[in-house]
C-alpha cells in the first residue's frame, strides 16, 4: 500500500501573497519545513496541518488529501 498525502499549501500561500518565510514565521516552523510540506516530502503533524488549514480558513480535508495507492493482494 502506498498512500500519499497531497496538499494545497503552496497554492493557498501564493494566492495569499505570502512567502515561504512569512508562512513559516506565522506557523512557528522553519522555512525548510514549509518547503518540504509543499514538495510533499514531509507530512506535517496533525496539529500543524490543522493550524495551516485554519490560518487560510480552509477545511483541513481540502488543504490535505489522502491519495490512496491501489494495491490488490
Amino acid at each position: 500500500m502506498s498512500d500519499k498525502i497531497l496538499n494545497k499549501v503552496r497554492e493557498y500561500r501564493r494566492n495569499a501573497g505570502l512567502t515561504q518565510e512569512e508562512l513559516a514565521k506565522a506557523m512557528r516552523v522553519s522555512r525548510q519545513t514549509i518547503i518540504s510540506i509543499e514538495k510533499g516530502k514531509y507530512v506535517p503533524s496533525l496539529p500543524l496541518a490543522l493550524k495551516i488549514a485554519g490560518f487560510f480558513r480552509c477545511p483541513a480535508d481540502e488543504m490535505f488529501k489522502l491519495e490512496e495507492g491501489i494495491s490488490h493482494g
